[in-house]
Formats: structure tokens, sequence, C-alpha cells
């Protein structure tokens, strides 16, 4: 993908104003700005509480996700010419650089150039969401960035969709689910293809692939609950508790106190 490596853990002391990075992109030097500017606001405390929580080996910095996110953004608004070359090598940098935050920007930059992005691209993605290892990178590149290309090129990610689904990784698995969460929260979205792969997880024991289930189902309730309910009900034997608590809170109460009834059943 290009670029250079950048080495943001060499640049350790925050300017009092933000650097401007300038074009033509350096991606050294912009990767480089990018870690100054997180620096400045982040705290070594939430460093630390934040890797302890989602259980990181990478490094943290300890900024907030709306700080990240305003970093990110900044980016895109000195860079509003950036070209696919330079997209796929600053993302590559910030991304190898072994910093989650400067991971989190790399997805960031991801969602606000979706334009920028073909179906190959899956191949790289791929990669990525079995480097992750945590849903605050997993989340928003299966259901903005995934999710997105899934939207736009439907018959080219299908297959790789479908084999996601049934890989060993369970991020990979929880990608293959959450691709689908943006259009079924519209009330658009294959919803049958949805359902098709969830079936086919809805008896694993792993936690993030149970709730995952359950946040899409919930999210497609809040347009098309006919469509949970009839999904659910006659599954409600095989479906974790997490899965059917999380998946009927959007529905109308008669329906969503009659499935908790058949799932507390069970005994």
């Amino acid at each position: 993908m290009g670029g250079h490596r950048a080495r943001p853990g060499l640049s350790r002391g925050a300017p009092n104003r933000p650097r401007s990075i300038v074009a033509p992109m350096d991606t050294d030097a912009v990767v480089t700005t990018i870690v100054d500017r997180l620096r400045a606001v982040a705290t070594p405390e939430r460093a630390v509480k934040e890797k302890q929580y989602l259980r990181s080996d990478l490094e943290h910095l300890g900024a907030t996700m709306p700080a990240i996110r305003r970093v990110a953004v900044g980016v895109g608004r000195e860079h509003p010419d950036l070209t696919r070359d330079e997209l796929l090598a600053l993302t590559a940098a910030s991304w190898e650089a072994g910093v989650h935050e400067l991971r989190v920007v790399a997805v960031e930059l991801l969602v606000d150039h979706p334009d920028l992005l073909v179906a190959e691209d899956t191949a790289w993605l791929e990669t990525w969401c079995r480097q992750a290892r945590t849903w605050a990178l997993i989340d928003p590149l299966a259901a903005q960035v995934i999710g997105g290309l899934a939207d736009r090129h439907p018959d080219a990610l299908d297959p790789v969709i479908r084999r996601w689904a049934t890989d060993e990784d369970h991020w990979v698995r929880r990608t293959a689910l959450l691709a689908h969460l943006l259009p079924l929260r519209r009330g658009e979205g294959d919803f049958d293809r949805f359902g098709e792969l969830a079936d086919g997880m809805l008896e694993e024991r792993e936690f993030f692939i149970r709730k995952a289930i359950g946040w899409v189902l919930r999210e497609t309730g809040k347009a098309r609950p006919e469509r949970v309910v009839a999904w659910l009900e006659p599954r409600v034997d095989r479906a974790a508790g997490l899965t059917v608590r999380e998946a009927v809170k959007r529905l109308p109460p008669e329906d969503r106190d009659r499935i908790l009834d058949a799932y507390a059943a069970r005994g």
C-alpha cells in the first residue's frame, strides 16, 4: 500500500499548538504530526486504564474517542484532495505503527473517504480484522468500512462475507455479522443473508458473536420488527440469553414479552 512506516514513539513532546500538515503528503511527517496532536490531548491515566480494559498489546496514548475523531477530521480538512494512493499509504503507516489511537485514526480516515476504496481492498482489510483483536477497532471497521463496501459492491462482497462467517477467528466472524448493521438499521439491506449467517453462529459460546447477533437484530427491529420476530421466535430454544435480551429491545411489548417468556420456559 506504499508509504513509509512511521515511528511515532520518537516524537514524545507535544507542541504548544498543532503543526500544520502540508501537501504534497509526506507520510512519515503526517503520521508524526498526528501522534503529536494525539499526545497533546491524551492522559497517561487513561492510557493505562484503556489498555487494561481492552486487553491490548498495543501502545496506548490515552486520547478519548471524540479527540481522536477531531484529529482524523483535521487531516481530512487539510488534505481535501487526498488521493487513493495517499489514503492507503497514510492508513497503512498509521495502522502498522502499533499505537491504538493511530489505528483508530486509520479506520476513521477510511470511514471518511469511502469513494477511494474498491471491492478488492477487502484483501488487506481482512488482514486488519485479524490484527485488530478488539471491538473498539473491529466494530467501525466492520459496520462502516466493510459494510459500506458491501453496500456498493454486493456481488463482489457476498462470497467474501460468507467465507468470513465460517472463519476460525471470531473477530472475522463478527465482521461478517456487523457488515449488515447499518443498512438493516435503515430498514434496508439483506436480512435474509444476515439471518442465514447468524443462524450458523447462533449456538456459539463466544460472547462477541452472541452480542453481535443480538445487536444487529435489535437495530433491525427499529424499522422491521416483524422480520426480527419471525426469525428469532422459532430459534429461541437455540439462542443465548444475551442474544435474546439484546434482540428484543426494540420489539413491540407483546412480541418482546412472548419471546422472553419462551426463553425463560426453556428452564
